[in-house]
């Protein structure tokens, strides 16, 4: 099999595995990663948005491979088999793309409902424990392996009443991070066999929030296409340049 990446960054012969995929981000990411060429493996909960996002990738690139595999990433073990049969079917796997999202908030901090808690934490850490521990081995067998979290400027700079959105984002933050210290124990700082780097943004914006908002700013939003392509140049930077930094798409606070 070709070995991914080439002198212009892009993917040919990498084979990515995207978290989340149905989503506005997860939908621009499986667009972006087909446009470069690599062999794309899609992955959501919801089995009807994914195959409308699937069938959009492979749609607007003709000659892309795009898989799609409902998986629910709260079970260790699915998300286990995941891991392990998309390294079987392709015979590598070159990245995880975490892109499994949700929010919830409150007026104040005294408001905040622990039941938002226990929603995030499944969403948003447990998510990346388990497709971390999934894909470590992979990622690092394929010497050029990425994990890439998506994560928000409010986990460094958390706001009264986003306790507990804050709080899940720096977890799982914190999560990658040992992730990557493992890939650098592996390999020393010079020669990390892979690579977990955080990409992160204040918030996401894409097409059909202008639509209904025609006149709102959007400030300091990354587009959902410029967070894709984001995702994309992670690849483009050797491994110990990437692994364990957090990538500002925002001003940093």
């Amino acid at each position: 099999m070709s070995t991914p990446g080439n002198g212009n960054g892009r993917l040919e012969g990498a084979v990515v595995a995207v978290a989340g995929a149905a989503g506005p981000a997860g939908r621009a990411a499986l667009l972006a990663l087909a446009e470069a060429g690599a062999t794309v493996v899609a992955s959501d909960a919801d089995a009807a948005r994914l195959a409308e996002a699937v069938d959009a990738a492979r749609y607007a690139h003709g000659g892309a491979t795009v898989t799609g595999d409902t998986v629910d990433l709260l079970d260790v073990e699915a998300t286990r088999a995941w891991a392990d049969r998309t390294e079987k079917e392709f015979g590598r796997v070159d990245g995880l793309v975490h892109l499994v999202g949700g929010w919830r908030g409150s007026a104040t901090f005294a408001e905040t409902d622990l039941a938002d808690w226990e929603l995030l934490e499944k969403l948003l850490i447990k998510t990346v424990q388990h497709t971390s521990l999934a894909f470590e081995g992979p990622l690092a067998r394929s010497g050029k392996g990425r994990f890439v979290l998506v994560s928000a400027a409010g986990a460094s700079q958390p706001t009264a009443g986003n306790a507990a959105y804050a709080a899940s984002k720096a977890a799982a933050e914190a999560w990658t991070l040992a992730l990557a210290d493992s890939f650098r124990k592996a390999g020393g700082d010079d020669a990390p066999p892979a690579a977990a780097t955080i990409l992160v943004i204040k918030a996401l914006v894409h097409d059909a929030m202008r639509a209904e908002r025609p006149n709102a700013k959007f400030a300091g939003f990354t587009d959902a296409k410029d967070l894709a392509q984001a995702i994309v140049g992670v690849w483009e930077r050797p491994a110990q340049e990437v692994n364990g930094t957090r990538l500002w798409l925002t001003p940093q606070p």
